[in-house]
């Protein structure tokens, strides 16, 4: 049967009780072959580098618990760095400024995806392809393909910089995730997007704005993307034209794997957290291990199937369909 609401599977999947127990297998596993992944060192460097996923992830999340999904994160990231450094660079803009041009990039470009969506009637998956698409031509329009250096040392600092110990994309990927919980757990938005995923038709009936809401998803989704991308100018210190190829990838893994439904509805920032952070220790740990590019690429696809499998199971798809073939 289809999980129920009150349900305790229900109610451990929304509070990412699973994805947790499956990031201490994952990194007890990587332990026992691999002692150093425990060192603290290693484990800010999983931080720093799972945090571009993350924030993005964390956009997705929105998107995903509203029905949605958005496979534009990569080329919007690019995008935003590309035009924020450009807007330093060649435009002399102070660089806050240019930050927020970068961010104000990502926002337009998720709130068009959004207009196409809620207003347009196209997919979802159509309407962010057609983005990814626009994004990425823009990208290498604007940089002619090549990368965007010699920035001002300040812009470069929110990828690389540390507060002590830790690192500072990290810090602000985990804030980012704190105030989308907080968001998503004690505030209306939260409730209407969860009745959006869960039944459209029901939430329309109720008087919820479905293209007010369609609009705010995807318009978070797009500024988290263009924070992603200025973190992602300052980790290369460039702006990349071709960087975030694929990204969108690992971040509906993570999601997915946080035990956000594919569906919409089901899900929570906690299990986002978890999922990136599995992402990012296998990342890590397969490296330490020394295991080629082309193994690491094939681990992540079979988590991702058997996440999207897991979740086909949750929703009662495979009972659905032997019933009606009954």
């Amino acid at each position: 049967m289809p999980e129920e609401k009150n349900s305790l599977l229900f109610r451990l999947r929304e509070q990412g009780a699973g994805s947790v127990l499956l990031l201490l297998a994952v990194v007890l596993l990587l332990a026992a072959f691999q002692p150093g992944v425990l060192h603290g060192r290693n484990l800010a460097n999983v931080l720093a580098q799972s945090a571009i996923v993350g924030v993005c992830a964390v956009g997705m999340t929105f998107v995903l618990l509203s029905g949605g999904i958005d496979l534009s994160v990569g080329s919007v990231l690019a995008l935003a760095g590309a035009v924020g450094a450009w807007s330093c660079k060649v435009l002399g803009l102070p660089v806050p400024l240019a930050w927020s041009v970068a961010l104000l990039t990502g926002t337009v470009c998720g709130m068009l995806s959004g207009a196409l969506v809620a207003f347009g009637g196209v997919p979802p998956f159509m309407a962010t392809l057609a983005m990814l698409a626009a994004a990425r031509g823009t990208t290498l329009l604007l940089t002619q393909g090549y990368p965007l250096s010699g920035l001002p040392p300040f812009f470069y600092t929110p990828g690389w910089a540390s507060v002590g110990p830790l690192p500072l994309p990290g810090l602000i990927f985990l804030a980012l995730a704190l105030a989308a919980w907080v968001l998503l757990r004690r505030t209306p938005f939260g409730i209407h997007l969860r009745a959006l995923g869960d039944n459209p038709e029901t939430a329309r009936l109720a008087g919820l704005s479905a293209p007010r809401l369609t609009l705010a998803v995807y318009g978070i989704s797009g500024t988290l993307a263009g924070l992603a991308g200025v973190l992602m100018v300052g980790r290369l210190w460039s702006a990349q034209p071709n960087v975030g190829i694929g990204l969108e990838l690992d971040v509906i893994a993570a999601v997915v794997l946080g035990g956000t439904s594919l569906f919409g509805g089901v899900g929570g920032m906690g299990g986002t957290v978890a999922g990136v952070l599995v992402m990012g220790f296998l990342d890590n740990g397969l490296r330490l291990l020394e295991l080629s590019s082309y193994v690491q690429q094939s681990v992540k696809g079979l988590i991702f199937v058997g996440a999207v499998l897991l979740d086909l199971a949750l929703k009662g798809y495979y009972r659905k369909g032997r019933s009606r073939d009954a």
